[in-house]
């Protein structure tokens, strides 16, 4: 199980931080448990049509009673560090106001039972599952759901800031606003562009005031926020899908990383959106631009782009094309480890972070478990030795990547995929709840204890 062009932990800094990554929603389950209230999640999973096996999130792999083992299995594996959620309707059940007791017990065992297992906690406070209470007055469409959040925020860092001293705000914007109230893919499901920026600003707004809140209550702390972002390339060399190349950028990966990094929203992207655009209050800007310790960044693939006259697919006048003849995951998604190290040179290059976290990388296949009780994912531990090169290529090259958080510990509830799509390094086989882990589960294992 190895590979001549796969790197040696001792090929990294000696403090880099390793680790796995995983989400409240997609393995929790315990969904209408010990007083947790209804997420957005919940009910888009109950409306027909939403979720394409027809599943739902109330058991997934039952981490809120299996948590234990996860933990052991982290361990087993030899991460430092272990990145999770907390599900925001666990804690306060109506989005405000009454505190859930037995939500807060549940983070205070599964924060302790990291650290007695030697894993670093990085908490992410909001990875898309809003409860549906906030959704009936708008959701982040509106202003107030960013007072909720520093509510939530100020319960949750009061309770484990004396333990957990690593933050993310939230977790990729772009999925939880553009794909939840503009795609209608994700949660809530809405369908409107204007929605969707206005949701991304506040998302944004509601992370810059949660900074200051979070370093108050949890002393010593690192704060941060992940993006997912893309590389992006022209499908040709003509001006016209340059161009495109260039407007899709700027909604895809500059309207985020612009305002975080005191520049405002682009002035170019702006003007495309036109009515659609977010309403902005004076302070709001310096707010998002609140400095951080760290940038999150999610990888998975890059994105080619050409010229959309009509502007069907995009208020940038852009489309997606697929890149022909390479390989791609079970997704569909290009697989491509340069596309890794362009993106991190880029991100140096153009906004030069202090540190950069990469917190989510990985791939689905189709995994079979075989009689005797193992998953041969030939394709994922390619997957994971040649991205992990690609960051050693990185890292050898200046970019200042301090953290590899393997996207994910355990196959899990895939959003609108249902279980169809498995990205774990451990398989969980549902019925049984067991958890086997895959050929690129033992690699990485092998790796990080050499």
């Amino acid at each position: 199980m190895s590979s001549n062009n796969a790197p040696n932990r001792k090929d990294f800094p000696a403090d880099f931080r390793w680790g796995v990554s995983t989400s409240s929603f997609q393995i929790e389950g315990a969904g209408r448990e010990d007083g947790k209230g209804e997420s957005i999640w919940d009910r888009f999973c109950s409306e027909p049509g939403r979720i394409r096996d027809g599943s739902n999130g109330l058991v997934a792999c039952d981490h809120y009673h299996l948590f234990p083992q996860d933990l052991d299995m982290a361990k087993q594996l030899g991460v430092n560090a272990y990145r999770f959620s907390i599900a925001w309707p666990r804690i306060l059940p109506n989005g405000r106001g009454a505190v859930n007791e037995a939500g807060l017990a549940f983070y205070d065992r599964l924060v302790d039972g990291m650290l007695e297992r030697g894993l670093d906690p990085w908490c992410t406070l909001y990875h898309w599952d809003l409860p549906q209470a906030l959704q009936e007055q708008g959701g982040w469409t509106s202003r107030d759901t960013v007072a909720a959040f520093l509510e939530y925020t100020d319960v949750v860092t009061r309770r484990l800031g004396d333990r957990v001293k690593h933050w993310i705000t939230h977790n990729e914007p772009w999925c939880s606003c553009m794909m939840g109230y503009w795609e209608g893919v994700h949660a809530p499901g809405g369908t409107s562009l204007a929605d969707g920026m206005q949701a991304c600003h506040h998302v944004l707004l509601s992370h810059g005031q949660a900074i200051p809140l979070i370093r108050k209550n949890s002393g010593g702390a690192k704060v941060g926020i992940t993006l997912s972002l893309h590389p992006i390339s022209a499908a040709s060399d003509s001006p016209e899908d340059l161009a495109a190349a260039r407007r899709h950028d700027g909604l895809r990966n500059r309207w985020f990383l612009d305002p975080l990094f005191g520049r405002g929203y682009p002035a170019d992207t702006l003007e495309l959106l036109g009515a659609a655009a977010p309403k902005v209050q004076p302070g709001d800007l310096n707010d998002i631009a609140a400095a951080t310790d760290f940038l999150g960044v999610n990888y998975y693939f890059p994105e080619m782009v050409a010229d959309d006259p009509q502007g069907s697919h995009s208020p940038m006048r852009a489309r997606l094309v697929d890149r022909e003849g390479v390989e791609r995951t079970g997704f569909g998604w290009e697989v491509s480890p340069q596309g890794l190290v362009d993106l991190l040179t880029r991100i140096q290059r153009d906004y030069n972070p202090a540190v950069i976290q990469l917190t989510e990388n990985g791939s689905t296949f189709e995994d079979v478990l075989t009689p005797e009780g193992r998953v041969h994912d030939t394709q994922r531990l390619s997957y994971l030795q040649r991205h992990l090169a690609a960051l050693k290529q990185a890292v050898d090259a200046g970019v200042p990547v301090k953290g590899y958080f393997a996207w994910s510990l355990l196959d899990n509830f895939e959003w609108a995929e249902g279980y169809l799509r498995r990205f774990g390094i451990a398989y969980v086989d549902y019925p049984t709840q067991r958890r086997i882990l895959k050929d690129s589960g033992l690699w990485y294992g092998q790796f990080l204890n050499e």
